[in-house]
């Protein structure tokens, strides 16, 4: 009888270890976010809602330019800072200040009265809108860095006032010429996209 008694304590005994590193295991690792992560994260977040909007047409080349140069400011100075392997409090204080405030700017920019036309009818137009999605595309996934998109939408940004001038001196409409030139410029344009997508710099 006692003999029967302890097998059967034994038995209830291990069942419960048993049932314990199930549940044990099936719970998923909580392993905590360091702080470098964090900063990251954040990084990668406001280049993919500029992304979104270069892409979406809520950000203008003009405005992506100047958002795309403020973060390539932010990574340089981030990496003068880790010159040493580390980050000291007062230094992350400070990139997490800079990062609300381009955070902000990224808002206020896509959220303003400047636009992208979304529905060009010209040739043209709809040229600019493309090469726009492809810059937009790249910056989301990573295949452009920052650095690179300032320099892509500052040369759209030339192209595009270019194109404005030469409309508002001829009526609203570009010469044969003028249609030539512009088709050249947003050729090398389109050249100088894909190679920066698929080039070695990508967003770290």
């Amino acid at each position: 009888m006692n003999y029967l008694i302890k097998s059967t304590l034994f038995a209830v005994a291990l069942g419960a270890v048993s049932l314990g590193a199930i549940a044990q295991s099936a719970t998923p690792s909580t392993t905590p976010a360091t702080k470098s992560s964090v900063i990251n994260e954040r990084k990668d977040n406001q280049q993919q809602r500029i992304g979104e909007g270069v892409e979406n047409g809520s950000l203008t080349a003009n405005e992506a330019a100047h958002l795309e140069k403020k973060e390539s400011k932010l990574n340089a100075e981030e990496r003068r800072m880790k010159a040493d392997g580390k980050l000291t409090p007062a230094e992350r204080a400070r990139l997490t200040r800079q990062q609300n405030g381009l955070s902000k700017q990224i808002y206020n920019q896509k959220h303003d009265a400047q636009t992208q036309n979304l529905n060009p009818k010209s040739e043209v137009g709809q040229r600019q809108r493309e090469q726009q999605k492809r810059i937009g595309e790249g910056i989301e996934n990573g295949s452009l860095n920052a650095r690179e998109a300032s320099r892509l939408e500052k040369q759209e940004t030339h192209v595009n006032r270019e194109v404005a001038r030469d409309r508002a001196a001829n009526g609203g409409t570009l010469t044969p010429a003028e249609k030539a030139k512009v088709n050249r410029q947003q050729n090398r344009e389109s050249k100088r996209i894909y190679r920066q997508k698929h080039d070695a710099q990508v967003r770290k």
